[in-house]
C-alpha cells in the first residue's frame, strides 16, 4: 500500500534537509511512497503545526520542529 508522505514547510533550510532525507530512504529502501511538499501557510495550519518542518505520514504528524536521521524515517515508514 502506498504511504502518503508530506512534508510542510516553507522552504527553509530545515525543511530542504528534511525532504532530501526523506527521498533518500525511500528511493534506498525501494518503498512505495509518494511525497507532497506543503509550503502554503494556511493548509500547514490545518495541520495545528506550529514549528516546520513538519513530516505527516499517511495524515498522522509524526515529527515536528526538526529533522529526523534517515534511520528513524525508515522506522517510521515501515
Amino acid at each position: 500500500m502506498t504511504k502518503k508522505i508530506k512534508i510542510l514547510g516553507t522552504g527553509c533550510s530545515k525543511c530542504q534537509s528534511m525532504t532530501g532525507i526523506v527521498k533518500n530512504v525511500i528511493l534506498e529502501n525501494n518503498i512505495d511512497a509518494t511525497i507532497e511538499k506543503v509550503e502554503d501557510i494556511e493548509e500547514i495550519m490545518k495541520f495545528n503545526v506550529m514549528t516546520t518542518p513538519a513530516l505527516v505520514i499517511d495524515e498522522v504528524i509524526t515529527i515536528r520542529g526538526r529533522v529526523p536521521s534517515k534511520d528513524e524515517v525508515l522506522a517510521l515508514l515501515n
